[in-house]
Formats: structure tokens, C-alpha cells, sequence
């Protein structure tokens, strides 16, 4: 039997991506969006100085909010992501291998997908949910077709091309799950600008849940 972490039970299923933050710039950013109600945080693997990032992030937030990873390609990040406190691991790709250390590490993943078959494969071989990236590719009702041929209780995130303005068509077309990336952070934006994209995403997403509980 396939071993599997649960996706949490978030307040709100948005996943904050900073891609390119540097250890500095990281703790006033993460502060912000834990205030504003952001639960999840990932830091890009391809970004300066990731894991320290990571481990400062953990300590600092660990209680408060789920640090993770993105952008992981090898199963040995992910026995370091664990031994740092991660919480959960975001792939770009379908890799049975990274999923079975993720899962092994104590931690939630949510491997990318683009087809039906890559997201059978990943969901038998133990993810938490699944991330259709790029999301833009299939758009939504490419996402909304995929859906239909997956089993019902397999939880579908969307990166890529998701936005405050994209986002309640992708939430109509099933995701739940909204990853979000260039549309709320890019290298180089300070803390007031985070806050004006991170409020406008927030909006979009409340007003898709129309006032439902917790993850809906």
C-alpha cells in the first residue's frame, strides 16, 4: 500500500512562492504574508542560498506557518529538506523517487504534473496533491478535463500563469490549490509591494470561496 502524507487542512489553500528571495530579504517578506493569512511558504531551490533560507525560515516561522521547497530534482534535497524542518516538497516534474523521499522524510509533496498519465503515476507513487505546471498550458478546462479522469479525492494545485485575475477561472475549473509565484513576489520587491499583490490575491480567492470554510 502506497504510503501517502495528507495535503493539511489549510485555512486557505494559497501557497506563496518566493522565488529568488535571499536569507535577507526572506524573514520581513514571510512575516507579511503570515499576517496577512498566508499558511504555506516555498523557497525555490534555485534561489541564493536556499537551504539556509529554509533553515532560518523554519526557525523563525516553523510554528506558525509550513516552510517548504521548491524546484527539487533530487531525492538527496529532500533528506536535507527534512533534516532542516521543511514541511512539505514542490517538484516542477513527476519523479517517483523524489515523491518516495519526500514522503519518507516525514514531509507533504505535491509534484508537477502536465498529463493524465504523469498524474496517475504521481499519485500512486505517494503524493499529497498534485501541482499542474504549467498551468497555463492546459489552462482551465484542460485542468477542469484532467480532473474528471482522477480520482475524486486527489487535491489539484495550479502554478504557472496564476494570478489574482486568473484564479477564479482555474477555481472554477477544480483546482484548489493556487500556487503563487511571479503575480506575488519577483526578486528585488520590497515588503509593501508583497502586501498590495499579496491583499489583491487574497480578495480573489475569498470571493471564490463566496465566505466557505476553511480550504474550500
Amino acid at each position: 500500500m502506497t504510503t501517502r502524507i495528507p495535503w493539511p487542512d489549510l485555512g486557505r489553500n494559497l501557497v506563496a512562492i518566493l522565488r529568488g528571495i535571499t536569507p535577507d530579504d526572506a524573514p520581513g517578506h514571510v512575516a507579511a504574508l503570515i499576517e496577512l493569512g498566508f499558511e504555506a511558504v516555498e523557497v525555490p531551490l534555485n534561489s541564493p542560498e536556499p537551504f539556509t533560507t529554509i533553515a532560518d525560515l523554519v526557525r523563525r516561522f516553523g510554528t506558525d506557518s509550513l516552510i517548504g521547497a521548491g524546484t527539487v530534482l533530487d531525492p538527496a534535497d529532500c533528506n536535507r529538506l527534512a533534516d532542516l524542518g521543511a514541511r512539505f516538497v514542490v517538484t516542477p516534474n513527476t519523479d517517483p523517487e523524489v515523491i518516495r523521499a519526500s514522503v519518507g522524510g516525514g514531509m507533504i509533496t505535491m509534484p508537477g504534473v502536465l498529463t493524465p498519465s504523469e498524474a496517475l503515476l504521481a499519485w500512486r507513487s505517494g503524493a499529497s496533491a498534485l501541482k499542474v505546471f504549467p498551468a497555463s498550458v492546459p489552462g482551465p478546462d484542460g485542468i477542469a478535463a484532467m480532473c474528471a479522469v482522477l480520482p475524486p479525492d486527489v487535491p489539484v494545485g495550479v502554478v504557472g500563469g496564476v494570478s489574482d485575475i486568473t484564479l477564479p477561472q482555474y477555481y472554477a475549473g477544480n483546482a484548489r490549490i493556487f500556487g503563487m509565484s511571479t503575480s506575488l513576489y519577483r526578486p528585488g520587491d520590497d515588503v509593501a509591494t508583497l502586501r498590495n499583490k499579496a491583499t489583491r490575491i487574497l480578495a480573489a480567492y475569498e470571493a471564490c470561496r463566496g465566505g466557505g470554510g476553511p480550504g474550500t
